[in-house]
């Protein structure tokens, strides 16, 4: 199973991963439609990346959101009823929702952001 790693002590919060996933999934560069977030903090940067660990497929209601081989949680939208309980179940904060879109969004894992980390901050690793 491949998944994202994070260095936060590497992160400089500069976004360049919110930009290339936003504008990979969404069209449009808007850090708030990212499936990754970054907090730039007084000292270091959060990184908010999902880790898959499933915990938002044991509490969906309509079983949308599921694991596949890879290990990867993904989310069915003809499943899912938009009633957000995996955002607010989620131990990592990484289950996102946004007001121009009916049901959550979360990291697939595709590794897209760790070829614009100019740090190292974020990595994908396999497990």
């Amino acid at each position: 199973m491949k998944r994202l790693v994070k260095d936060e002590r590497l992160c400089i919060g500069c976004g360049a991963c919110e930009e290339k996933c936003s504008t990979t999934y969404f069209k449009v560069n808007n850090r708030e439609k990212s499936r990754i977030k970054v907090e730039k903090m007084e000292h270091w940067s959060r990184l908010t990346i999902c880790t898959q660990c499933g915990v938002c497929a044991e509490v969906c209601p309509t079983l949308a959101l599921k694991k596949d081989i890879p290990g990867v949680v993904r989310l069915n939208k003809k499943e899912c009823v938009g009633c957000f309980i995996c955002v607010g179940f989620c131990p990592e904060d990484a289950m996102m929702q946004h007001d121009d879109y009916l049901e959550p969004f979360k990291c697939i894992s595709c590794g897209l952001c760790t070829e614009v980390c100019p740090t190292g901050a974020i990595k994908i690793r396999e497990f």
